[in-house]
């Protein structure tokens, strides 16, 4: 039996997962392990990469629905047949990232949800919990399939009154979270919020110099702004039809998603 560390990853996937051989499975080094995940309606399988003889890494791949999957460890070797050498059961959970990306969308146009984030923004959470907020939110949100209609101003989106009004955008701004905001400017809508001012009068990017967020402003102003580092900036995905394949550069693991 091998071990999976962790057990479980998040919906949008995304996060390291090592693996534990068994002794019998340490094998030589042309051997190539690979893992297949087999949900309800869709297949993934990963590369992994050796960390050291009994043990590999690979990086989990966003899923459908929340479940339990069989995943299995493949062994394959030049002019041998595909080995399945282990299985082990994994959970696909929603976390709260998940929610909270799930939650921000749905809200995108709600004064009150707003407010509430603004109410959030007093009790700033420290630095690294707002990088790993942005991180893992940005993830999150990308994950989600939004509606067709959708719109960072919410669905009426009667942006000709130039009614005072909190977005989205603000809230991402008003919190520092870069990724959420590059990921938001990429939205319909995204573009026309930088403009629009809340009761105070403030715009998203009045916030970012007040606040004295340099990068963010430079996101939001300048003409060529680069896509902010993260680890979803460390991952390639090309799709075709039923098929996915993502390349994740970081730890050089490939993913290829299937319907099934």
């Amino acid at each position: 039996v091998m071990k999976l560390n962790p057990q479980q990853a998040p919906l949008y996937g995304d996060s390291v997962i090592t693996v534990q051989l068994t002794e019998e499975d340490k094998v030589e080094d042309d051997v190539v392990f690979y893992l297949v995940f087999t949900g309800s309606t869709v297949q993934h399988c990963t590369s992994t990469r050796k960390i050291n003889p009994g043990s590999l890494e690979t990086i989990s791949p966003g899923h459908d629905c929340c479940e339990t999957v069989k995943v299995a460890l493949c062994a394959s070797r030049e002019g041998h047949p595909v080995l399945v050498v282990a299985e082990e059961s994994f959970q696909f959970v929603q976390d709260e990232a998940y929610d909270a990306a799930q939650f921000l969308a749905t809200c995108a146009g709600n004064q009150q949800a707003l407010n509430f984030t603004r109410f959030l923004d007093r009790s700033r959470p420290p630095a690294a919990d707002v990088d790993f907020l942005d991180e893992k939110v940005a993830l999150a949100f990308r994950h989600l399939k939004l509606p067709a209609e959708w719109n960072v101003l919410g669905a009426d989106q009667s942006l000709t009154e130039n009614i005072p009004r909190e977005t989205l955008m603000h809230f991402a701004v008003r919190l520092g979270l870069l990724r959420l905001t590059w990921f938001l400017l990429q939205q319909p809508g995204g573009r026309g919020a930088l403009s629009i001012h809340n009761n105070e009068g403030a715009t998203p990017v009045s916030l970012a110099l007040e606040r004295g967020y340099q990068k963010l402003h430079q996101l939001l102003t300048e003409e060529g702004a680069r896509e902010p580092d993260s680890w979803s900036t460390l991952s390639h995905t090309v799709h075709a039809g039923d098929y996915s394949v993502k390349h994740h550069r970081g730890l050089d693991v490939y993913l290829l998603t299937a319907e099934a």
